[in-house]
């Protein structure tokens, strides 16, 4: 196949250009061999929060098997499609790479049921919610620097964190926003009404690819569902089709593989055509214009969105609420609730630097600083803490 020419050559008009950086909240000496955004990556890179993605939950716990993928795993499969993607595009690398990285900084041990555990038990104390807390890590919880808390990343990284899903609210709605959110905003406004970067959203997207087709990876690596369920969905399907036209006798492992790898061309192809479309329609000429539209310009087709749908309705069904993964995202609950209330109602148990945090707040501040405690766990770690204090993980 011939090799296709940048649309938008190396750097695009609409990419997020380093030297037009917003800044940092605290202004500090920029690199003189790194741009504002690859020292964002690097700061990423170090920070306590991206090492203890490594034994976080995608889906299976970490106990279940050393294949199946991680929260680390998860985050450097979405940053190489999304490099990918702004490469061509002629986006800026750097950033797409530092928000992919930290996209999913904010999440509790055990996935999405821990989070649903954590929101559960915070529930009377102004909740828990996912994206806040990665905003909140980066903000102030990682404690690395002598002259601030958090990492201290550009206003562009900050905002694509916050918003890379699309706008938060419209304006003169802010009061339905979380307080936590609120209080961050009073600092450094994130224009939360528009939309993020580009990049940001390519990173979003790319998220979307690598966690649909890995997890089509680690399903049927688990046994959860076989090829011949995904020969019924309409984009794996004729995926599958071709393959065993073209290659009747190759082995199960090898035809995951390659149906997988296919499958994540397929969607990335989809999205730069239609990027390329959107943006060639809208007439963008600065990362601002992109900020100021009232729709992304980093999307899917309408196609290749109907076939996503449908793709997560089953994954949905035969995955995420298959028995397996149902019982242990029961057990995950229990065991950030236990959690939650024992170190509430006996602060002693908690290691002494929490302890004293704890120490002398309301009930509200105790009981987030114990949230951000969970929420940092591994999931080994919560199971190993939940063995000391209760002596069992079962339900």
């Amino acid at each position: 196949m011939d090799r296709i020419e940048k649309p938008y050559g190396d750097v695009a008009p609409f990419a997020s250009k380093p030297e037009e950086s917003r800044g940092r909240l605290y202004p500090e000496p920029e690199s003189a061999f790194r741009t504002p955004f690859q020292r964002d990556r690097d700061r990423i890179i170090h920070s306590k929060a991206f090492r203890r993605l490594k034994h976080k939950t995608q889906v299976f716990v970490y106990h279940e098997g050393d294949y199946y993928r991680t929260r680390l795993t998860h985050s450097l499969e979405v940053s190489q499609i999304a490099r990918s993607i702004t490469r061509f595009l002629g986006l800026n690398e750097d950033l797409a790479e530092a928000l992919s990285l930290a996209h999913d900084f904010g999440h509790p041990p055990f996935g999405h049921s821990g989070e649903d555990g954590l929101a559960a038990v915070m529930a009377p104390y102004g909740g828990f919610n996912h994206n806040i807390h990665s905003l909140r890590l980066l903000t102030s919880i990682e404690q690395r620097y002598a002259e601030f808390d958090g990492l201290n990343l550009t206003w562009e990284t900050l905002e694509g964190i916050a918003k890379h899903n699309g706008p938060l609210c419209r304006k003169g709605e802010e009061e339905f926003l979380d307080p936590l959110l609120l209080d961050y905003l009073a600092r450094q406004d994130l224009e939360i009404h528009t939309f993020a970067s580009a990049e940001a959203q390519v990173a979003a997207l790319s998220d979307d690819i690598a966690y649909n087709n890995h997890d089509i990876d680690d399903g049927l690596r688990a046994g959860l569902f076989s090829m011949e369920d995904l020969a019924e969905l309409p984009l794996v399907g004729p995926v599958l089709a071709g393959l065993k036209a073209r290659y009747p006798s190759l082995e199960g492992s090898r035809l995951k593989h390659e149906a997988v790898r296919r499958m994540i061309d397929l969607m990335v192809s989809d999205l730069i055509r239609e990027s390329c479309r959107r943006l060639d329609a809208a007439g963008i000429r600065s990362a601002q214009e992109v900020r100021e539209l009232d729709h992304p310009v980093i999307a899917f087709s309408e196609e290749m969105q109907a076939h996503e749908r449908v793709l997560r309705d089953f994954l949905m069904t035969h995955m995420y609420r298959h028995p397996h993964v149902a019982a242990e995202a029961k057990r995950a609950k229990h065991v950030v609730g236990d959690l939650f209330h024992r170190y509430m109602a006996e602060p002693g148990t908690l290691p002494a630097e929490h302890e004293a945090a704890v120490m002398g707040q309301s009930a509200d501040g105790a009981a987030r600083t114990i949230a951000d405690f969970i929420a940092g766990m591994t999931d080994r770690f919560a199971l190993m803490e939940h063995e000391r204090l209760f002596g069992s993980t079962q339900s």
